[in-house]
């Protein structure tokens, strides 16, 4: 039962959070009279692609204690 209660408290501040950031809110489009009042949801639209690119992606040269550092060209020394 105790779970259960958790549950819904979680989906009550998703909720609130969801209409607190303007992903989800709710207008009533017809008053409540007599008859049920009718409710209009907005609600965020995602379009989800891929796409092809070229990335330049750095060098990153380790040196640890000891060893000679690297050639001023970027190469790594020569093995000994």
């Amino acid at each position: 039962m105790r779970a259960l209660l958790v549950l819904v408290a979680v989906a009550v501040l998703v909720v609130v959070g969801l209409m607190q950031f303007g992903i989800v809110s709710f207008n009533q489009t017809r008053p409540a009279v007599v008859q049920a009042p009718t409710f209009e949801a907005d609600v965020a639209r995602v379009d989800v692609g891929t796409e092809n690119r070229v990335v330049a992606v750095p060098r990153v040269t380790v040196t640890r204690p000891g060893e000679a550092a690297p050639a001023a060209n970027g190469q790594a020394p020569a093995a000994r």
